[in-house]
């Protein structure tokens, strides 16, 4: 189903591409991160393109909750302990200049995104300690944090984080103005990048500066980041007549439930596991009698799903795809936290493009190799990686063109995904979620 974001826009239509070009920047992926970041570069004076394989906005983009927040569940703790202070403090630095420059752009621009500052909260129902030491990380590295026992929330909890000063809005209406004069082109799939050449299906482009937003790079090589990463999925629901929240809530527990309002509706999210691990079904039926429980008058308005690449130590590759190649720019791995991600993306990518450096490069490389971050995490990717090219060798299931993988039925989405490396294909084998980049049976 739609999500209620594209329920309540209106969306320009753009043109494919259909001539070759030659321009300063290309940006592969219209999404937030490749919209911002074409916005950015066209603003240093860089003739740039989007390149879309089908709508603007159209992928991951349009299934957010729409948090913009520095937030990122129980991260300071883990990022003081594993990376350094330094390079912690960093990551909640840029976060928090990505929150300021969307308030920045909201309020400069008057846009009608809905717009609205509020705080987020991690709860938890069952053990506090977590997030008393996530407290004490968190105002060690700066940041405007508060333990708490009271909530909006419909339940009593063990105990909540606060963390001041964040928004929420509405992120196609924000970003139909953000691509307002920018060059982009839709129904235009890149199948291949070479040096500066970029090739769709017809056509080629030229580009002294590349950007990969497509949400999962498509190349494997250079890059490996199909080994370094896998992806997840997350459901929500929209709800009416229940109880409103003026401000956001995480539960860190693993149960724990997603809350947020838009106007009269509130957005209710959970259910996570790795894209691929689904057999059951079920979690649009436990949202449900979640909901019905802590609000016995509510209706669903709409629901949908919304996937997730997850990095082995938790932090975004953003920066150089690869030291081959340093004028090709990746951003990737945002974990849950893809709108105040998409902005450091954007920024930094400016940076490197414009000066050959930013302040938060080193923190987000994607050359980085935290091996005590993420040493366990590597390890456990191959063996999924393993386990997905080795089943169903003897049988009929399908297999996914990106690896050769075997697929899963997700019977909550009625559609075939890879526990590798998270693409998805609907029904009738249409390619739903990359890395693949083409449909079942088009190898």
């Amino acid at each position: 189903m739609d999500s209620i974001w594209t329920m309540t826009a209106k969306q320009k239509e753009r043109q494919p591409l259909r001539k070759n070009l030659s321009v300063d920047a290309a940006v592969i992926g219209g999404g937030i991160a490749g919209v911002l970041t074409a916005c950015f570069l066209e603003q240093l004076g860089m003739e740039t393109v989007v390149l879309e394989a089908a709508r603007l906005f159209s992928g991951q983009t349009k299934n957010t909750t729409a948090k913009i927040t520095l937030q990122h569940g129980l991260v300071y703790h883990k990022l003081t302990e594993k990376v350094g202070k330094e390079q912690a403090g960093l990551y909640a630095e840029a976060n928090r200049a990505a929150i300021a420059q969307y308030r920045k752009m909201a309020e400069e621009e008057k846009m009608d995104c809905l717009f609205r500052n509020c705080n987020a909260y991690l709860y938890t129902r069952k053990e506090e300690e977590a997030l008393l030491k996530e407290e004490e990380a968190a105002k060690d590295l700066g940041i405007c944090a508060e333990y708490t026992t009271k909530t909006e929330l419909p339940f009593p909890v063990k105990g909540a984080l606060c963390f001041y000063d964040q928004a929420v809005f509405h992120p196609l209406l924000f970003l139909e103005r953000v691509a307002e004069g920018l060059t982009v082109y839709e129904n235009t799939r890149v199948l291949d990048v070479k040096g500066h050449e970029i090739y769709t299906e017809d056509y080629r482009v030229e580009a002294k500066h590349i950007v990969f937003a497509t949400h999962y790079p498509f190349l494997n090589i250079p890059g490996f980041y199909f080994l370094r990463m896998h992806q997840e999925r997350s459901y929500v629901l929209a709800l009416q007549n229940t109880k409103q929240m003026d401000h956001m809530y995480y539960g860190i527990d693993e149960d724990g439930l997603s809350f947020r309002k838009n106007g009269d509706i509130l957005l209710l999210g959970g259910g996570g596991h790795r894209t691929g691990d689904n057999k059951g079904g079920g979690k649009y039926r436990d949202l449900r009698l979640a909901a019905e429980k802590m609000f016995p008058m509510c209706r669903e308005v709409t629901r949908w799903s919304a996937q997730d690449c997850m990095p082995v130590d938790d932090i975004p590759y953003i920066g150089r795809y690869s030291a081959e190649y340093p004028y090709w720019y990746v951003a990737t791995g945002f974990r849950k936290w893809g709108m105040s991600s998409s902005m450091v993306a954007a920024m930094i990518i400016r940076d490197l493009a414009a000066e050959g450096k930013s302040r938060f490069e080193e923190v987000f490389s994607p050359q980085r190799l935290n091996l005590q971050a993420s040493a366990g995490k590597l390890a456990e990717e191959g063996i999924e990686a393993a386990k997905g090219l080795g089943k169903g060798l003897f049988t009929a299931t399908p297999r996914c063109p990106h690896m050769g993988c075997a697929l899963e039925w997700n019977p909550d989405e009625l559609s075939w995904d890879c526990p590798c490396h998270g693409s998805r294909f609907d029904r009738d084998g249409k390619l739903l979620d990359n890395p693949a980049q083409v449909d079942l049976g088009k190898v």
